[in-house]
């Protein structure tokens, strides 16, 4: 369907624009000046809205929303390993099905377009990406002591099924996510890099999130979890290294060389106390940035704009500097930075780019006066919601209502699957 976008706001990082847009199939065919020959099959209003690129959430769990609002106010280790392992081993697919379409509405309401997610149950938060028109890209949680054990392999071997059976689905994508460092034993990690450089495939790892990572780390193997992996070559692999929080200047420095994209999650590192990542020296290290929510057992909610505010306001607090991380650069970490580290030609309103495009409503209370409409995406959007999302060129939210799936049944089933917690 080719879509027309009539006479809206349209955010650039130079500055916001009146005009048109227009869509022809899954992608921009141009903004501003009609192209020649074009003929819409849908023209929507945008007279009181503002077009800004579709968010691209870069860390998640899907299958997690079952968990808001159940383990707070807990240590990491007490979270992690006493109230949520627990917790998943007792989950069925069909419950992670129903926290997968929970999260899905959820992050395509508050603006979310694409998310890298972290799973455990293969094709189900593929199969709910899908239904609902969402772009992601697929990481099963890979975790294991050596190449050797079972249930690491079959974990390997489940990634690649669900790989290849969304080979032709050209909005979910794959990458291979070993847990982390202490998830997973040396020869399971070389084993994976082996088979990254096989089949192509980048990585998605958590990453230096807590003190105590990098403390074992230092006593078992002499060096931070950033150097043990460079060690082992694994960042000769594409890689996206979420958190991130724990970080010398000598980390700092491998992560730009060896061009990691690092994923900021300040709202889950608060909550569990883990520390607050060093973005604004990573930032002027060049190192690519981007920013994910984390899961809802830990957020508690996947709205982008919220996580954008804390990112911009945490950095100027620590560092006692009001310029770092500006409302434009924190849009890019969101946009333009998150595309770049999952390899996706979209993060912009432009010609040729993806046609992923979030409406915002500017009849709010957070929108008047219409200053600088930028600044009011971060400052002033915390917890708003989308009018309309396109992804890939169809519409998937009209009016704040989905347009693939009946919300009513995706609340019902996951309050379902989350009641028998």
């Amino acid at each position: 369907m080719d879509i027309l976008i009539k006479n809206t706001l349209i955010y650039t990082p130079a500055g916001n624009i009146q005009g048109d847009i227009f869509i022809k199939g899954d992608r921009i065919a141009a903004v501003g000046e009609m192209p020649e020959g074009y003929v819409a099959d849908r023209v929507i209003d945008g007279s009181s809205k503002m077009a800004v690129p579709g968010l691209i959430n870069c860390h998640t769990h899907s299958y997690m929303s079952l968990f808001r609002n159940i383990a707070d106010d807990l240590t990491f280790t007490d979270w992690l390993f006493g109230a949520i392992m627990p917790r998943e081993d007792n989950l069925t697919s069909e419950d992670a099905l129903a926290g997968a379409m929970l999260s899905c509405m959820e992050m395509i309401k508050s603006g979310t377009t694409c998310f890298m997610d972290m799973h455990m149950f293969p094709m189900m938060s593929a199969q709910a990406a899908d239904r609902l028109g969402m772009r992601a890209v697929m990481t099963r949680g890979l975790t294991g002591p050596d190449r050797n054990e079972k249930d690491a392999l079959r974990r390997y071997s489940e990634h690649m099924a669900e790989r290849e059976r969304y080979a032709d689905n050209k909005r979910i994508m794959f990458r291979l996510g070993p847990h982390a460092i202490y998830t997973c034993g040396e020869d399971y990690l070389r084993f994976l890099i082996e088979k990254a450089h096989e089949t192509g495939q980048g990585f998605h790892i958590h990453l230096s999130e807590t003190r105590t990572e990098t403390e074992n780390c230092l006593k078992e193997h002499g060096c931070s979890p950033v150097e043990y992996l460079d060690s082992l070559g694994f960042f000769d692999i594409p890689t996206c290294a979420a958190h991130c929080v724990h970080l010398s200047d000598r980390d700092i420095e491998i992560l730009r060389d060896k061009k990691v994209s690092v994923i900021h999650n300040p709202r889950s590192n608060l909550k569990l106390a883990n520390g607050i990542a060093p973005v604004a020296k990573l930032i002027k290290s060049g190192v690519n940035v981007c920013l994910g929510t984390d899961s809802q057992a830990s957020n508690n909610d996947l709205n982008m704009f919220t996580e954008m505010g804390f990112a911009a306001l945490l950095q100027k607090g620590i560092t006692e500097d009001p310029v770092v991380c500006s409302a434009q650069e924190t849009v890019r970490m969101a946009t333009v930075n998150g595309a770049a580290a999952i390899g996706l030609d979209s993060g912009e309103i432009a010609c040729g780019k993806l046609a992923d495009i979030v409406l915002i409503d500017l009849g709010q209370a957070a929108y008047c006066p219409k200053n600088d409409l930028r600044s009011a995406l971060v400052y002033s959007s915390c917890g708003m919601k989308a009018d309309t999302v396109i992804i890939d060129g169809e519409v998937v939210l009209e009016h704040g209502v989905l347009t693939n799936a009946d919300e009513e049944k995706i609340y019902h089933d996951a309050q379902k699957a989350a009641d028998r917690f």
